[in-house]
């Protein structure tokens, strides 16, 4: 039987994993899907790739997708997000002559203590007309968005009293080698890489910031959802099989030395399989960490695409770019992500599946919470920020005020 091609651009970093081992570990073939994976280095052109059917998918940083279909920065094209590929998996990794003036100790920092001391410095540092530079992968991005919140929470003003930059997350420990940049913002193995090289210091883990961060997804246009939807319902199933796949402790070191491959990550396999087990060496030569649910790819129905996640990022995107809330735009975005294509494709293979479409995020303290499900039982477990505030999807407009 001939397999349904599905073409798939990505970035080399982990959290590419699920459509990679999808198609090494046969999990495709078992849907019927070929899969081939375009790699590329910048989400700009992981995205146009989507656009203009050079690609039927992507490996895309969630924002980016929202960005998309708001027409933020061209041409609005609908677009539509049926999976999530993870949750957090990223780092701000500090260059060394800051990461020694702002850290006491090889641990990770605390991000409430960690901000008060870079306000103090950054503050300093713009008084005198030398701002501390921080780049982060993408202008719409999970990076910049969780980078910004936990700075605007420090009291320190974004593009006013630090300057931030766009970089391919393949060269941030380049830019960080060469004294452009003070930190950085990225997803794995890069912070890894630029520690392992002694050019960084890991200070902060994106999940400090949010529990529960949404991060990169499985983004397509709206119209081949809607012409080949049939296998977008296989190709789910597919990745969700990869993601089953990759939380197995038995598949770790295979899984890292897959994602190692030239054609993929091109990248050394030690923090690869560090990042895949939660691992994080926070300083050149130290024992690596173990860091709870750093990269969450599996549990917790973590692949289910949330509205409440997709209007947060929205709340950002408005935040950030300094436009007025718009119901309809708030509308649009939310619309991107679609819990019902990956209700349908899932059912009756026993995964969980949400009864809801939206949840209050930030909400889940102590131990977690059973969650109504239409199939299976699902518990949520702690979803903070680390500021303490809940993010009510249904009152963008109050979140947005009562932010600093």
């Amino acid at each position: 039987m001939a397999l349904d091609r599905v073409r798939i651009g990505f970035l080399p970093l982990v959290d590419a994993a699920l459509p990679i081992l999808a198609r090494e570990q046969g999990f495709a073939r078992a849907e019927g899907i070929e899969i081939e994976l375009v790699r590329d280095m910048s989400w700009a052109t992981v995205r146009d790739r989507v656009l203009y059917g050079h690609t039927d998918a992507a490996h895309m940083v969630a924002p980016l997708a929202l960005a998309t279909a708001l027409g933020r920065g061209r041409p609005a094209v609908a677009m539509a997000v049926p999976f999530v590929l993870g949750l957090n998996g990223n780092a701000i990794t500090l260059a060394l002559p800051l990461a020694d003036r702002l850290l006491d100790d090889e641990s990770l920092g605390d991000p409430v203590v960690l901000g008060a001391r870079l306000k103090t410095l950054a503050l300093a540092r713009a008084a005198a007309g030398v701002r501390l530079r921080f780049g982060v992968v993408h202008r719409y991005s999970s990076h910049n968005y969780m980078l910004r919140y936990w700075l605007a929470a420090a009291g320190i003003r974004p593009d006013v009293d630090i300057e931030i930059v766009t970089i391919s997350p393949s060269f941030a420990a380049d830019a960080l080698a060469a004294g452009e940049i003070d930190g950085i913002c990225v997803g794995e193995p890069w912070n890894s890489v630029a520690v392992d090289r002694g050019v960084g210091r890991i200070a902060l883990v994106t999940a400090q910031i949010w529990r529960r961060g949404v991060e990169k997804v499985l983004a397509m246009t709206a119209d081949t959802l809607a012409q080949r939807g049939d296998t977008v319902a296989r190709l789910i199933r597919a990745l969700h099989a990869a993601a089953a796949h990759f939380v197995d402790a038995d598949s770790q070191a295979e899984s890292a030395a897959i994602l190692a491959r030239p054609e993929y990550l091109a990248a050394p396999v030690d923090p690869i399989a560090r990042a895949i087990g939660d691992r994080v060496r926070l300083v050149q030569g130290a024992e690596p960490v173990h860091v709870p649910d750093f990269m969450f790819q599996y549990r917790e129905a973590a692949n289910f695409p949330w509205r409440s996640q997709a209007a947060w990022l929205y709340s950002q995107m408005t935040r950030w770019d300094g436009t007025p809330f718009s119901a309809a735009e708030a509308e649009t975005a939310q619309g991107v992500f679609r819990p019902d294509v990956y209700r349908a494709a899932l059912a009756g293979s026993g995964a969980p599946l949400p009864g809801a479409s939206s949840k209050i995020e930030g909400a889940i303290g102590g131990t977690g919470v059973a969650a109504g499900s239409t199939q299976g039982r699902l518990i949520l477990g702690r979803d903070p920020f680390f500021d303490h505030r809940a993010f009510d999807p249904d009152d963008i407009p109050g979140y947005l005020k009562a932010l600093p």
